[in-house]
């Protein structure tokens, strides 16, 4: 599901507004683009979301202009992550139908921690302004009345690392969206052993990967066999997953027999296309496809941000093993999410990651 912001303003704008024909019915009126009231920004970067037409058919792609502006008197940094372009991107809305939280069905992405050339920096009055795609990455298979507002997911925790967070505000959209396939596959379960490729993987890139899953699959059986022989807060469990309890240690113990359950015994395809600057992304209704990228092929085999961690990472994502989200990237914003929130960390892909990679080795 989508995450909501916290810590942020956010101050609800124009509203594409919508009049319906009965229950299921098409909008009679509509109200396009230049008819949306801009925000009155309260924050330091004004988001204005808007659209050419308000009503989709089943045919036709849903996509929304984002223009961010700095509507402060200094400059602010914004993630690039954050900034509709053609490149891969993780949801950057929350969405609704009739209400209700619609689900984000687009990729999970293992990225590094942010450093200084991940920020675009907008200085007073300057503007970025681009299309981010809907379908896609939102469940549309229901006919409705959408509300889209720009809350990317994981911006609470990705702003811990920023010197000084740009405050947001947006408006708020409002589409009818006839429902078409939502894109989502079936879920399957674990089959024979096995691992393939995809997307042109070259011989050495096959034989890296190979080893990559030997080494994940030992260190999954490693973290799995170490939780069963825990009945407390050791050092390694609270570094990672944050204050002990028996509940909390119950599912770290699921999601790691899964995750090795996994690696040891499915019929893993490795895609070898992805050319983002990210280590890899996987589909979570999709196992076990994982699509590894340019930062994969540079990391060591084994150790902190492994090929073999990232496959762990990848691995426990996917919806019938471990269904973990990416709320923290990095060591150090994982452990001050074990800190400030065990439940987001026992939900934390490099949580689970760092924690069976244990470098530095921790009791």
């Amino acid at each position: 599901m989508s995450k909501s912001v916290r810590g942020f303003k956010w101050l609800v704008g124009g509203i594409v507004g919508v009049s319906m024909l009965g229950a299921c019915g098409a909008p009679e009126e509509l109200e396009t683009a230049s008819e949306q009231a801009g925000a009155q920004a309260t924050g330091e970067v004004a988001v204005s979301l808007s659209v050419s037409k308000a009503t989709l058919s089943a045919r036709e792609d849903v996509s929304v202009t984002v223009t961010l502006t700095n509507v402060s008197s200094h400059p602010v940094q914004l993630l690039r992550y954050y900034i509709p372009d053609s490149r891969l991107k993780e949801g950057l809305f929350e969405v609704t139908r009739n209400g209700e939280p619609v689900e984000y069905i687009g990729p999970h992405i293992k990225r590094a921690a942010p450093t200084a050339q991940d920020y675009v920096t907008l200085a007073p009055g300057e503007s970025l302004t681009g299309s981010a795609p809907v379908s896609g990455m939102y469940d549309l298979s229901e006919t409705g009345s959408y509300t889209l507002r720009y809350t990317p997911r994981g911006l609470d925790q990705h702003s811990a690392v920023i010197t000084k967070a740009a405050q947001l505000d947006s408006n708020l959209v409002n589409l009818w969206i006839e429902g078409r396939e939502s894109g989502l596959e079936s879920q399957g379960t674990v089959s024979a052993q096995g691992l393939t490729y995809s997307g042109a993987c070259t011989s050495t890139e096959q034989s890296s990967i190979s080893s990559a899953l030997t080494s994940a699959r030992t260190y999954a059986n490693n973290a799995s066999t170490y939780l069963n022989g825990i009945s407390s807060g050791t050092t390694r469990y609270t570094t990672w997953f944050g204050a002990y309890s028996s509940t909390n240690l119950t599912t770290a113990r699921n999601h790691f027999t899964n995750i090795k359950n996994a690696l040891a015994n499915a019929a893993i395809v490795v895609d070898c296309s992805c050319s983002d600057s990210s280590y890899a992304y996987v589909y979570p209704s999709s196992p076990y496809k994982i699509y590894v990228c340019n930062a994969f092929w540079s990391a060591p085999t084994t150790g902190t941000d492994s090929k073999a961690g990232t496959l762990v990472h990848e691995m426990s994502h996917f919806t019938v093993v471990a269904a973990t989200d990416d709320w923290a990237y990095g060591q150090s914003a994982a452990k001050n999410l074990a800190i400030s929130s065990p439940s987001k960390a026992l939900d934390n892909a490099d949580s689970h990651e760092y924690f069976a990679e244990n470098t530095p080795s921790l009791p």
